[in-house]
């Protein structure tokens, strides 16, 4: 994390593969990666890790790559996916605002 608020997204990304390396069923990693190639503009990069962190064996916070993979499919255009996994989020985590919030959003645009 200190990198990427460094704006050193490739150094995190590099530091995320190496946890990667030491414990792969650690699902942090995975989704730290897909959110860091979000901020890099790099959607399609981005999926294959959020996937992986949503069926990591050992990853206690599940709501976040959903809403990693939200904001994947928004810019993407994908509204209905994003909602998809924006409600994945708030079952998995009911009190998840920032999914809350943007779910309400984009139902709010389909009107």
């Amino acid at each position: 994390w200190a990198y990427s608020f460094q704006g050193r997204h490739e150094d995190a990304i590099a530091e995320c593969k190496i946890a990667i390396s030491v414990d792969p069923d650690f699902g942090n990693p995975y989704n730290d990666i897909g959110a860091y190639l979000v901020e890099l503009g790099r959607l399609d990069e981005a999926i294959p890790w959020l996937e992986r962190a949503k069926v990591a064996p050992r990853y206690e916070p599940r709501h976040f790559p959903h809403f990693n993979l939200a904001r994947v499919y928004v810019k993407q255009g994908k509204i209905q996916e994003a909602i998809h996994e924006l409600r994945e989020a708030i079952r998995i985590e009911p009190g998840y605002t920032h999914a809350r919030q943007e779910l309400h959003r984009l139902l709010g645009m389909l009107n």
